[in-house]
């Protein structure tokens, strides 16, 4: 077994966190350039995302899920740190022209035809999911979930733990972050940071359904 696959065998989602854990500032750092490394269709990049490692950050995400979602506040509250995964509303030519910038400054250009047949490609699909299928938030979100996988496995290798949640008030949250503004959509939730000693997933050995249910050979 390679020690990427026996990280995707040892990792699991934490239902308990251990509200006495706090991250190291590298650990942080670590979480950040995961979610920054992560991959894109035609490198899009559609997203951001809010980061809350202190009490006063965790209580104003923790605030979207009062109420119905309250089985999710406590994993919130008691993690090390938190990640709001969010979705741009869209995706104009002004973003679309700053990636490219940015990827020339990082040397991604060998001549002006690559740049040119790159940006091309990258504006061809924005505007192809947003005039012609319009479904661009649809598009952009699965972005975002590429990123949340990423996140996941990341942290595991990091030897912390992880629990993702879409079980949150999205209004709420939208109005306490002043997304809409940001032109932004909350996504999905992460929390981060050590299982505590009583978190009953923590032992339950892993199960996915087998491989003659999952893949056809072609």
């Amino acid at each position: 077994m390679t020690p990427y696959i026996d990280t995707l065998q040892k990792r699991y989602t934490t239902k308990i966190f251990d509200p006495t854990r706090t991250l190291s500032a590298d650990e942080v750092q670590a979480i950040k350039t995961i979610l920054r490394l992560s991959p894109s269709s035609t490198n899009s990049q559609p997203w951001h995302f809010m980061i809350a490692t202190t009490p006063e950050g965790k209580d104003r995400i923790a605030q979207a899920t009062e109420g119905f979602y309250q089985f999710n506040e406590a994993k919130v509250k008691n993690a090390s740190a938190v990640v709001v995964l969010c979705t741009r509303t869209d995706i104009d030519k002004a973003y679309t022209d700053m990636i490219t910038t940015q990827e020339e400054k990082d040397g991604r250009y060998p001549n002006d035809e690559v740049k040119e047949t790159v940006r091309g490609g990258r504006e061809f699909f924005a505007n192809l999911h947003r005039d012609q299928i319009k479904d661009a938030p649809h598009w952009m979100e699965k972005q975002t979930f590429i990123a949340l996988g990423n996140l996941l496995v990341g942290v595991a290798h990091l030897g912390l733990h992880a629990c993702p949640m879409e079980g949150f008030d999205y209004e709420v949250m939208s109005e306490t972050l002043g997304l809409k503004a940001k032109g932004l959509a909350p996504t999905v939730i992460v929390s981060l940071g050590i299982s505590a000693e009583n978190d009953f997933n923590a032992g339950a050995p892993k199960s996915r359904l087998p491989e003659e249910v999952l893949f056809t050979e072609l």
